[in-house]
């Protein structure tokens, strides 16, 4: 009944909106699903390996020091954001999209380290679904094994949602627009990241 339960939570999380499938879907749709196929890996391995670091050792780091968190956060809004204007002002043509350069399997497996819906769901899934063996090792490692399993399949119906959107835009106006609403979709999933930035500025602007 617990590993049911990981189970849909990782592909709640993972299949639900967010950077990374919106990132996939404008990618998908811009340069084709084989183009794309680096950056679902980078994703797909970057994320587990990054909720086993979590889970070993970085999550106490964390605890003794959350201003590293406060740190890593805006760093990955303001990575979002770039990322947001770079799709938005995005080739519209065929042969322009054939000539850029889609996001990076390496690229992708580091910024699952700033992507703050990422950490979101690591560190939820650490404090939701360990405790109840005896090895904690066992269990991180199962999640991240669960985290690459179920959630491979999502980002891919992601990019396949874009590439279906892209052979179906027939002008460069149609681009366009898609363009920019992946990147007001990239942006809206800040919001999260916004408040939490927020939330920690207070004290200092008291």
């Amino acid at each position: 009944m617990q590993l049911l339960s990981l189970m849909l939570f990782v592909i709640a999380g993972a299949g639900t909106p967010g950077p990374n499938n919106t990132i996939v879907m404008a990618s998908g749709a811009g340069f084709g699903f084989r183009r794309t196929l680096p950056a679902i890996i980078g994703i797909n391995i970057g994320f587990p390996v990054m909720m086993i670091l979590v889970g070993l050792g970085l999550g106490q780091v964390l605890n003794q020091w959350p201003v590293v968190l406060d740190v890593l956060r805006p760093i990955g809004v303001a990575y979002l954001l770039w990322l947001a204007f770079k799709i938005a002002t995005g080739p519209t043509d065929v042969e322009s999209r054939r000539e850029g350069r889609p996001p990076g399997l390496i690229q992708m497996a580091l910024f699952q380290f700033v992507n703050p819906k990422a950490w979101t769901l690591a560190v939820a899934a650490l404090a939701t679904f360990t405790g109840f063996w005896e090895s904690f090792l066992a269990e991180v490692l199962v999640i991240a094994g669960f985290a690459l399993v179920f959630s491979t399949p999502c980002t891919i119906a992601w990019t396949l949602l874009g590439v279906g959107a892209g052979r179906f835009i027939s002008s460069a106006r149609h681009m366009r627009i898609f363009n920019l609403v992946m990147s007001g979709l990239l942006v809206i999933s800040l919001i999260p990241a916004f408040q939490e930035i927020w939330s920690s500025l207070q004290p200092l602007l008291g």
